[in-house]
């Protein structure tokens, strides 16, 4: 566990000092600088805008993160052949990849907690309160994040920065809309689209179900039931594109 976490911690550093993440982390507290303009000029609540472009743009600057920095992590080491120098040591492949993933993990959760603290002072300016309902929002994003990264890594280990990039990010948007295309295949006589729906929706991670921004920025009520069920279907979901990852990191012929 020493070695993991030695290499978590020194990815951890080069990641806090990438001009990458300060520069989506900037872009982030734009879009949260831009809901109080518009929750100035809007009829709606300004509470309600900032809540929704708050959590938005957290959820927008760590899938940022979690794509092109955590593709960039595995690429990099290759690119620059530093990836030798590491596994000559006495480190397995499984170890460094999964030593890369807590520490850009740990670099995303700097970036989840940055940005909550800034939508909760928000909150607090217009509404002076504690909105502790924000966590029910937060904590399914953070694990949303968490699992995105995983597949970053997953199709990094076999793939090119770029089409990681692609496969990555289809993931994330595809992974939004598997339920919608599943209702819309249920309406339609095409039987091949519903059997594609259908696949979809069951082999693609289901990333809807952990959005809770509608609850929570309408003030709605919240299963908790579900919220729990969500975040270990995340979790279980997380492992198993690890462990895939980590059999073909394994397996790849690194030259």
């Amino acid at each position: 566990m020493g070695k993991i976490f030695s290499i978590a911690q020194n990815t951890f550093r080069e990641t806090i000092r990438d001009r990458v993440f300060y520069s989506l982390l900037f872009f982030a507290l734009i879009l949260i600088a831009l809901s109080m303009i518009l929750g100035n000029l809007t009829l709606t609540k300004p509470i309600k805008i900032i809540h929704d472009f708050g959590l938005g743009s957290i959820s927008i600057a760590g899938t940022l993160i979690a794509i092109f920095v955590g593709i960039g992590m595995l690429y990099k080491e290759m690119d620059k052949r530093t990836i030798y120098t590491i596994l000559s040591k006495p480190i397995h492949r499984w170890q460094f990849l999964i030593g890369k993933y807590l520490g850009l993990g740990l670099t995303i959760s700097v970036e989840v907690v940055v940005m909550s603290l800034i939508v909760f002072l928000l909150s607090f300016y217009y509404v002076p309160e504690i909105p502790l309902k924000l966590f029910f929002a937060i904590v399914p994003i953070f694990f949303e994040l968490m699992l995105i990264l995983a597949f970053s890594f997953l199709f990094s280990s076999f793939s090119s920065s770029f089409l990681s990039g692609m496969f990555t990010l289809s993931i994330f948007v595809i992974g939004h809309f598997t339920s919608d295309l599943k209702m819309l295949a249920q309406g339609t006589d095409n039987v091949i689209f519903q059997k594609l729906s259908i696949f979809l929706f069951y082999f693609l991670p289901n990333l809807e179900a952990l959005n809770f921004k509608p609850e929570v920025v309408h003030n709605l009520a919240i299963s908790y039931e579900k919220l729990f069920f969500s975040i270990i279907y995340a979790i279980s979901y997380t492992i198993v594109v690890l462990l895939i990852a980590i059999f073909i990191f394994n397996r790849r012929d690194i030259k």
